[in-house]
């Protein structure tokens, strides 16, 4: 009786250990956190996150790994750029789209669950922010926008990947991401830092007062007034023309195909 006994023992014991490890190593997320997060301060925070999730493409102390990725995510000539000098502005958009981090530095970033909770996201911001002086998070202001003036920009400098209202689309060498889920601060975010293929605007291109207008415009497409009647989910003039047409062939087919009939009779 004493070796069945030792055994189940054995078992619970393993089982309490196991469900203990399950609760502080890593999560089924596939990110890694450090035991006792609570006990420690923001930057020691922030330090060990990014040696556990972001050194190995971003190097030590984000000074970059060399080595072009295999699909060239963007013009970056290397398996992870360098963070040195980007500021909070590049971290804060990247972590909080879910952009970063990357299961393989070939993929595109595409938006994704944030896996990080908030105490680890201004953690990890604030780390990268302290690798060298770099831009701030903005704080756009789209209520003192105009929304004729952004939807001119947003066409002169964006309509051309994103579609006029915003969907996204493809071009070469990537899929361009709609922007229906995009903060205004995101949004800001991604214009001066240029993700992946999309070039950056600095304040010279598009000042910030041209850019409250053109957040303004591009959150004012998620819930556009639909004059013309069924918006078909709003994505765009080609698509709702192509319908249009076709619903207006169909009908010409049964008035002549009734008319027919008629004839007939």
């Amino acid at each position: 009786m004493r070796r069945p006994l030792a055994l189940i023992g054995l078992i619970a014991s393993t089982a309490v250990l196991l469900s203990g490890a399950a609760g502080r190593g890593q999560p089924p997320s596939g990110i890694s956190r450090p035991d006792f997060e609570g006990n420690k301060s923001p930057a020691q925070l922030g330090q060990e996150l990014f040696a556990a999730n972001c050194a190995s493409c971003h190097g030590v102390g984000g000074r970059g790994v060399l080595g072009r990725a295999q699909n060239g995510a963007g013009q970056v000539s290397a398996r992870g750029p360098s963070l040195i000098g980007v500021g909070a502005l590049a971290a804060d958009f990247y972590l909080r789209t879910g952009y970063m981090p990357l299961g393989n530095p070939d993929e595109q970033p595409m938006r994704e669950h944030v896996l990080f909770s908030e105490r680890e996201l201004r953690a990890l911001i604030g780390y990268v922010a302290s690798l060298g002086n770099g831009p701030p998070i903005p704080q756009p202001h789209p209520e003192q926008g105009n929304i004729a003036a952004g939807q001119h920009m947003f066409t002169e400098h964006c309509a051309g990947c994103h579609q006029i209202v915003g969907q996204g689309g493809v071009v070469t060498g990537g899929r361009v991401p709609p922007l229906q889920d995009a903060t205004a601060t995101q949004i800001a975010e991604a214009v001066r830092t240029g993700p992946y293929l999309m070039p950056r605007f600095s304040q010279r291109a598009i000042s910030d007062r041209e850019l409250d207008s053109i957040v303004k415009y591009v959150l004012s497409t998620r819930h556009p007034p639909d004059r013309g009647g069924w918006g078909i989910g709003n994505i765009g003039p080609i698509p709702e023309g192509m319908v249009t047409w076709l619903l207006a062939m169909v009908a010409l087919v049964s008035v002549c195909a009734l008319i027919g009939k008629r004839a007939k009779s």
